[in-house]
This record gives structure tokens, C-alpha cells and sequence, in this order.
């Protein structure tokens, strides 16, 4: 983690960026790799991560501030200044685990929407980091979660699409004021 991007929690401070909701376009589009990681890369990371921690979230994806570029920002313990975010640039899982896990989602793109997903439990992701560094890790439980529900937005694929209860989905959805017609259910 370089200095030029500092681990800030800002609750209670309005968020730079703003979120995009589910039935928006620009959710549903794949994204583009980012070629150059240079000080405008960096900065939106930062705003991102600025806009994450306004909006109480755990992890944020391009996609989701209306911007078309393989980047995500995820910080799974928000509270310990200890532990800085983590930025993945151009991030691909590599690996699955075999082992299944099911455990509820939210996103900040379908606010007040929470339901069970089951994903694999580990995986191991390779990314660029904010230097531009080729990085590789190893994760499980709720790191390795977040990094496939973020990693989905850059292909265009919400939590919701991956809920195959139809009727707690749409129930879920209706209750928040989302359409149903807004998912497009997908097979795990």
C-alpha cells in the first residue's frame, strides 16, 4: 500500500461518488480493462474508497459510481483503521474452491436488499495493485465473497441474479420499490 492512498474512514461525510441503482444501465455492461495506472487511476480509487465508507459498505466496484473500468475497492473490517482497503485493478479469480458457502449479500447498488447466495468459499484472485504491481492472493470466507460479488459487477452480474428464490427475491425487490424485471436470473 503506497502513501499516495490512505486508509480514511469518513462516516457521516457525503460520498464524492454517486451510486448507481439496480435497473440502471451502467450496471449491466462488461467493463474495460484499465491499460495505464497512473495518478487519475489512483484517484478515482481513492474516491471510491472515500464514497464506500460514506455509503457503510464493505466493498464497491466501478460499475457501480457510473464508471467503466475493472476496478474494485474492499475493506471486509471498516472499523480497523489498522487494516488498510484493498485495490484490485484488471482483477480475474484464477481458482474456486470446490467447497460451497452460503451467506447473505447486500449491495449499495440495491440498497435494503438482503439475501442468501451460495459461492465458493475460497478462491484465489489475481490484480494489479495501485502501483501497477502484479499481485496474487489467496481468499476465504467473507474476503473471498466480496471479491466475487464485486468482481461480478464488472461483468454485468448483480447478487440478485444469482438468488434462485424467486419468490423471496421479488418480495425482497418489492418491498424496496425495485422491479423485478431489473434481475436477470442466472444459473451458480
Amino acid at each position: 500500500m503506497t502513501a499516495s492512498i490512505v486508509n480514511q474512514h469518513k462516516q457521516g461525510q457525503d460520498a464524492p461518488l454517486s451510486l448507481h441503482y439496480l435497473g440502471d444501465r451502467v450496471l449491466r455492461q462488461s467493463t474495460k480493462r484499465i491499460n495505464k495506472i497512473n495518478q487519475s487511476v489512483r484517484d478515482l480509487a481513492q474516491e471510491m474508497i472515500q464514497t464506500m465508507y460514506a455509503e457503510d459498505g464493505i466493498g464497491l466496484a466501478a460499475p457501480q459510481v457510473g464508471v467503466n473500468k475493472q476496478m474494485l475497492v474492499i475493506d471486509c473490517d471498516p472499523n480497523n483503521t489498522a487494516t488498510p482497503p484493498l485495490i484490485l485493478i484488471n482483477p480475474e479469480i484464477k481458482s474456486y474452491s470446490q467447497e460451497l458457502a452460503t451467506g447473505e449479500e447486500g449491495c449499495l447498488s440495491i440498497p435494503g436488499v438482503f439475501l442468501d447466495v451460495v459461492r465458493p468459499e475460497a478462491v484465489e484472485v489475481k490484480y494489479k495493485d495501485e502501483s501497477g504491481r502484479p499481485q496474487k492472493m489467496q481468499a476465504s470466507g467473507l474476503l473471498a465473497r466480496v471479491i466475487q460479488h464485486e468482481l461480478d459487477h464488472l461483468h454485468g452480474v448483480l447478487f440478485v441474479d444469482r438468488v434462485p428464490n424467486d419468490l423471496v427475491l421479488t418480495e425482497a425487490l418489492n418491498k424496496q420499490g425495485f422491479s423485478v424485471q431489473a434481475v436477470k436470473s442466472i444459473s451458480s
